[in-house]
């Protein structure tokens, strides 16, 4: 079956960085558009981003345009969610979601981002 496992997450001050990584089976990853969503703390979840089967076409929610960046290796069968100038509003549970509704995502990783 679909299981998506995210990994990378933790506590980073303002500014710093974090780096993602969502390792995927039981499906032909390379033939599918992945996306990350988040969930802040009281809140519903949120699109972050999206990349498509081959990698080339990424798309960003306007909040974390020009900080974040999503990629994948397609060999490697995983996602990954580079995050730059991490803000405290960045902090929440992020998940990889094989589908836009994130109906099929991963457990999640806690990103928190605090000084």
């Amino acid at each position: 079956q679909v299981q998506l496992v995210e990994s990378g997450g933790g506590l980073v001050q303002p500014g710093g960085s974090l780096r993602l990584s969502c390792a995927a089976s039981g499906f032909t990853f390379r033939l599918h558009w992945m996306y990350w969503v988040r969930q802040a703390p009281g809140k519903g979840l949120e699109w972050v981003s999206s990349v498509n089967s081959d990698g080339r076409a990424t798309y960003y929610a306007d909040s974390v345009k020009g900080r974040f960046t999503i990629s994948r290796d397609n060999a490697k069968n995983t996602l990954y969610l580079q995050m730059n100038s991490l803000k405290s509003e960045d902090t929440a549970v992020y998940y990889c979601a094989k589908d836009s509704q994130a109906t099929l995502r991963g457990q999640g990783t806690q990103v928190t981002v605090s000084s």
